[in-house]
């Protein structure tokens, strides 16, 4: 029998250090964990504190994942249930808690082909029109919303990175920023004039307001002095959206458009890679929904025989 908590605090620890995976995926795999770990438990109404391993097979994990599928939830999240069963199982096994990999031959559900949502390019445009405007009053939080979706469209960061960086990660002179992504690897994101505007005000007069002797270096803080947390970004970009009258996005969703509308404007695939700091070039070609119309003008333009 093993402690469950345990059993995924070494795992986690396993993740962090050895796998260099984010703490949010962290977060993710140990929740992931514990639901599956949960099936092995005795069916007498009662949680249990510990688990017997040795009933974690093929046949279990499926049947695991079934459930996850038939209680409605998305591809997507079934396929990273069973990467995270997979992980476990494979460092269980090094560890000497199961005899065998189990999870080797569990396979994940086909990801959805669905281009991600994104906003048309007047859409993003009014957003961050609005966020200029109502910034204009010279309130901290108005600042800092200005600048955060700023720089969440022109650099396409992911949120968790934008919380991560620090002032001195900036470069206004040079228009960059430097980004601690996935695993750990750092890239440098070039951002445009607006952006640099936003930044700016926030940084010459919203940042100095909610200062105080004991924040982080963090360039976006939140309303106590802290760095700004995730959760606090979701919101204010869920709410916006609302007032300006756009599709609801989260601000995932500003970084699928900066990645469509690199790509519409003529950016090449590696580019945008680079820029979003994908591992794989597939990933990135989720976003060539080419228009017909840019399609002949590129056949025209290149095609010897056009």
């Amino acid at each position: 029998m093993h402690d469950i908590d345990e059993l995924l605090d070494a795992f986690g620890r396993h993740l962090d250090l050895q796998r260099g995976l984010s703490e949010h995926t962290v977060r993710a795999y140990r929740s992931d964990v514990r639901s599956l770990l949960a099936t092995l438990a005795p069916d007498d109404g009662e949680e249990s504190d510990v688990v017997d391993l040795t009933g974690l097979d093929l046949t279990a994990l499926r049947a695991w994942l079934a459930r996850q599928a038939r209680g409605g939830r998305s591809r997507a999240t079934v396929a990273r249930h069973a990467a995270a069963a997979r992980t476990f199982c494979a460092w269980a096994h090094r560890q000497g808690h199961l005899a065998t990999d189990v999870g080797l031959r569990l396979q994940s559900p086909r990801a959805d082909k669905r281009v991600p949502q994104v906003l048309a390019v007047d859409e993003a445009a009014r957003l961050l029109d609005l966020t200029a405007e109502l910034a204009r009053d010279g309130d901290p939080v108005h600042l800092r919303d200005w600048a955060t979706l700023e720089l969440l469209y022109a650099t396409g960061v992911r949120v968790a990175e934008l919380v991560g960086i620090d002032v001195g990660a900036v470069d206004r002179r040079e228009r960059t920023v430097r980004v601690l992504g996935k695993g750990g690897a750092e890239r440098v994101v070039p951002f445009g004039t607006p952006a640099d505007r936003a930044l700016g005000a926030w940084l010459d007069r919203g940042r100095p307001e909610l200062a105080t002797d004991t924040s982080p270096p963090a360039l976006f803080l939140g309303a106590r002095g802290g760095r700004l947390g995730v959760r606090s970004v979701r919101g204010r970009v869920h709410h916006l959206t609302a007032l300006a009258g756009v599709r609801d996005l989260a601000p995932h969703g500003l970084r699928h458009s900066a990645a469509t509308h690199l790509l519409a404007g003529g950016s090449d695939l590696r580019t945008v890679q680079e820029v979003l700091g994908h591992a794989s070039l597939a990933t990135t070609q989720r976003y060539t929904h080419v228009t017909p119309e840019r399609l002949r003008a590129a056949y025209t333009q290149a095609h010897p025989r056009a």
